[in-house]
């Protein structure tokens, strides 16, 4: 069975930061790209940051940039997102998803790539 659980969400003022993990099993953690998506309230699931498998190539949405890091333990299959100067408009459900492609600037926040998901992590920034 095919899993992905985030961890590591919470409560945090602004300015501040978190970790978030996914742990991924049921499927090759290294054959899969891994990206990182959030979805506020009345708002689109949008793409924030992805990492390839082929060659660790990371991407980031402009408005994370900077401030957020995509990484990925293949030895524990876990993927992680280390996010820095939270702000308020970061307030969102977090999910992480796997898809077998190769990334690249116009199609690694095309949700439609992506063959997995978790159920998400909730982060609020308070101001």
């Amino acid at each position: 069975e095919v899993q992905l659980v985030e961890s590591g969400g919470g409560l945090v003022q602004a300015g501040g930061s978190l970790r978030l993990s996914c742990a991924a099993s049921g499927f090759t953690f290294d054959d899969y790209a891994i990206g990182w998506f959030r979805q506020a309230p009345g708002k689109e699931r949008e793409g924030i940051s992805c990492i390839s498998s082929s060659d660790g190539s990371t991407y980031y949405a402009d408005s994370v940039k900077g401030r957020f890091t995509i990484s990925r333990d293949t030895a524990k299959n876990t993927l992680y997102l280390q996010m820095n100067s939270l702000k308020p408009e970061d307030t969102a459900v977090y999910f992480c998803a796997a898809g077998m492609f190769t990334p690249y600037d116009s199609i690694w926040y095309a949700r439609g790539e992506y063959d997995y998901w978790g159920q998400g992590t909730q982060v609020t920034v308070s101001s």
